[in-house]
């Protein structure tokens, strides 16, 4: 049997040496002992937080100009500081979460209806069946839920010929915001949830589109996943075009576990997608008819009709030829599907507004000024817009394909390559409790590039610059019909204007004896022949909004027309150019297009909501990009 070290002894010399030598072997041995027992302690403190917080601290912080910053701390200014991965599809966070991921398992919602709501011809149990995918985090820990929902899984042609193969499943993670989630949010200690709308998918149910049985059904599957006993209770919803509009749908009669929606160019509701004062888009002739379509399967549930399925169909043609004699108020079809007001009115969570300013499917008009009503009604709104279209803010190859004067100016600055940390923060704080609430704020990008952060938009602080438009070259009168147009412009421009908010343009017309008519106005910078915005209006709509009144033939009617969200700068010297045609892109012609409306003359006026934002001004950032921006 081996003898311990220190017994192995030589005579006194060797005793004495042997013994401070191995004295201070065990000092060293102890410290090292006590060293590795506290390291190990920390690792275990930092995996008990992280398992709380659903975040891995880079201990020491690093980032931001002198790194003092963790990275979902860098304030908006200095993120393009942060050396992100700007080269990718979609914008990523800085750091890897800890948890990986089991899924999907697949779940059916039984939905109380209201009778309403009730179908016939094969009627059954409405269910909405949803797909899910959960972190692996420690036994005990309790999640969120960021879910999506829409109607588009296994959408299609059913492989007919022609027609196409279906999209993907629910139990497959979406290209734009399942697989996103999957790769940045649910290894923080988030659950993923794909939702099928009623009669898409595996839902059952007959498809009522954007109507009440279909907000029902998410409102019943938002809240089950609120209930579930891994929840902590706090759901979240996020998606783009209708997976946006079933974020509002989501919020007009709320499970409390509803805590936040981000809609990404979600309609606000199904009349206000397809009319701008009245003036009809061509696609809403047949937008219920192809939604109807697209999901048809060889099921009995295709059996099941919902009474808007006649009703739906009709009310286009009816609002586009007998508005003003009732013919948009002959039932409740757009009331019922005018989501914003049931939203002010009871919904107490956050938004999180995305929208493209050059979104011509859902119009930006959308996002403001709902964007300020939310706020008013202690709804904590928060807003980013660029200069893109029907896209999410970190799409860099869908940018890129923009034209001149639909967003092509604001590149290579338009890309928000941060904005995964923008969401993380969100998230963190409305889901999780974690951190301090996000600014109720506007990220908004000028039509050349640079982005500004306002309180609220349009900013409180705009003036008003008006002209009149008699004097302009060209004049304001005159017949604008389907064969005739105007165009005027403006003397060259005393100094810069940076436009911020929804111009007004308001003249007289007379109609015809048709009785009827609208005008579209495309607004340019003359000079370099640049479109900047455009508006439309019907006569019938001539308050603006949605309330149509009577016209008479050979009467004079004042218009108020207000453009489109327009955050634009016009350099001095430059003019500005209106050119106005009966009907403009995306919109039907007026049932009076062939002989159209007069402009007749007296108190024409283009008023401009201008703000002094100058080179240095505290508004202006910088943003993570693949080129660097010149500071403003």
């Amino acid at each position: 049997m081996s003898e311990p070290l220190d017994a192995v002894l030589v005579g006194p010399a060797a005793t004495n040496t042997s013994y401070t030598e191995n004295e201070a072997a065990n000092r060293e041995k102890k410290q090292l002992n006590i060293a590795v027992g506290a390291t190990t302690i920390v690792i275990v403190i930092f995996m008990v937080l992280a398992s709380v917080w659903g975040t891995v601290s880079s201990i020491g912080g690093g980032y931001g100009p002198n790194g003092q910053w963790e990275w979902w701390e860098v304030p908006l200014e200095h993120r393009h500081t942060m050396n992100l991965n700007v080269t990718g599809e979609r914008s990523v966070l800085p750091e890897v979460g800890p948890y990986n991921w089991s899924g999907p398992t697949e779940y059916f919602v039984e939905v109380d209806l209201p009778a309403s709501e009730q179908d016939a011809g094969f009627p059954g149990p409405a269910l909405m069946h949803l797909a899910l995918w959960m972190p692996n985090v420690p036994n005990g820990t309790k999640v969120p839920v960021i879910a999506t929902v829409h109607p588009y899984y296994d959408f299609g042609g059913e492989g007919l010929p022609g027609a196409g193969d279906d999209s993907n499943p629910n139990t497959v993670p979406d290209g734009g915001i399942g697989q996103w989630v999957l790769d940045q949010f649910v290894p923080y200690g988030y659950a993923l949830a794909q939702i099928s709308t009623f009669g898409t998918g595996k839902s059952t149910h007959c498809q009522d589109v954007k109507g009440l049985g279909e907000q029902t059904g998410i409102q019943a599957a938002v809240h089950w996943l609120g209930e579930q006993e891994w929840s902590n209770g706090n759901v979240g919803l996020m998606g783009k075009s209708y997976a946006g509009t079933t974020n509002w749908e989501a919020a007009q009669n709320p499970s409390p576990h509803l805590k936040t929606i981000v809609p990404i160019s979600g309609s606000i509701g199904v009349q206000q997608m397809f009319y701008r004062n009245g003036s009809s888009e061509s696609r809403a002739m047949a937008y219920d008819v192809l939604y109807e379509g697209a999901t048809t399967d060889a099921t009995e549930d295709d059996l099941r009709m919902c009474s808007d399925d006649v009703i739906g169909p009709i009310s286009p043609f009816t609002t586009w030829v007998g508005a003003g004699f009732g013919g948009d108020e002959w039932n409740d079809y757009w009331d019922e599907r005018y989501h914003l007001q049931d939203v002010l009115d009871n919904y107490q969570g956050s938004v999180y507004l995305v929208w493209g300013l050059q979104d011509w499917n859902v119009d930006p008009y959308h996002a403001y000024p709902a964007f300020e009503r939310l706020n008013a009604a202690g709804i904590h709104t928060a807003a980013i817009s660029g200069q893109w279209a029907h896209n999410y803010p970190d799409q860099p190859d869908r940018h890129s394909t923009l034209e001149s004067g639909y967003g092509a100016e604001a590149l290579p600055n338009m890309s928000r390559m941060d904005w995964a940390i923008e969401l993380f923060n969100w998230f963190n704080y409305y889901l999780k409790g974690v951190g301090d609430e996000p600014g109720a704020v506007v990220q908004i990008q000028t039509n050349d590039g640079h982005w500004h952060v306002e309180d609220t938009w349009p900013p409180e602080d705009i003036t008003w610059k008006e002209y009149g438009l008699s004097s302009w070259d060209g004049g304001f009168l005159g017949t604008v019909s389907a064969t005739q147009s105007m165009t005027i412009t403006s003397p060259p421009l005393e100094s810069d204007l940076h436009i911020s908010g929804l111009v007004k343009l308001h003249f007289n017309v007379r109609t015809s004896a048709c009785n009827g008519g609208q005008m579209f106005a495309t607004m340019y910078d003359g000079t370099d022949n640049l479109r900047l915005g455009h508006a439309t209006m019907d006569v019938r709509y001539r308050d603006g909004g949605y309330e149509s009144q009577a016209t008479l033939p050979l009467n004079d009617y004042r218009m108020l027309m207000e453009f489109n969200p327009m955050d634009v700068r016009i350099p001095a010297g430059h003019t500005i150019q209106l050119v106005i045609t009966e009907s403009g892109e995306d919109y039907l012609p007026s049932p009076c297009a062939a002989v159209g409306l007069v402009i007749v003359g007296g108190k024409e006026l283009l008023s401009l909501p201008i703000i002094d934002r100058p080179e240095g001004d505290s508004h202006w950032f910088t943003v993570p990009q693949l080129d660097t921006e010149q500071d403003i």
